[in-house]
């Protein structure tokens, strides 16, 4: 039987300590290293407030994929929201994307309502029905100021 030296031992420790860490961090942060078993879309909405990277994406309260890009389009003067879906989930034209709420002052995600009869989008493409975000505060002070 042959022998370690206690340096090799404690050196195959660390190492395998190390690959535990970053496994855990890649799992636990919920990076996504390889992750082409998504295909991206975009949606344009007039207001994206609270909604976050990383948001999920739900069609029928399942989850389906999550929010990759925000950004500004001075353009069009539209909240561009880059959605990144799972290849098995096959959306149309005429699908809606909307801003909601999970609970009353809960995290915001992206609901897909799948169409009907739509054409398909391809992949880097753009869904055209949007609604965005309802902001619980501007109605609060419409109701408290009597502008409902």
């Amino acid at each position: 039987m042959k022998k370690y030296s206690k340096e090799t031992t404690v050196g195959i420790f660390v190492f395998i300590g190390l690959m535990l860490i970053v496994y855990m961090s890649v799992k636990l942060g919920d990076i996504r290293v390889f992750s082409d078993s998504h295909y991206h879309v975009s949606a344009n909405f007039n207001d994206v407030s609270g909604l976050r990277i990383n948001a999920p994406i739900e069609i029928m309260g399942v989850t389906v994929g999550f929010v990759d890009d925000i950004h500004l389009d001075l353009k069009t003067q539209k909240a561009v929201v880059g959605l990144s879906i799972e290849n098995k989930i096959a959306l149309t034209d005429d699908a809606i994307a909307s801003i909601k709420t999970s609970g009353l002052i809960g995290d915001k995600y992206v609901k897909i309502a799948l169409g009907g009869v739509g054409d398909p989008i391809e992949p880097g493409g753009t869904i055209i029905e949007t609604e965005s975000a309802i902001d619980i505060e501007d109605l609060i002070s419409k109701y408290v100021f009597g502008k409902v």
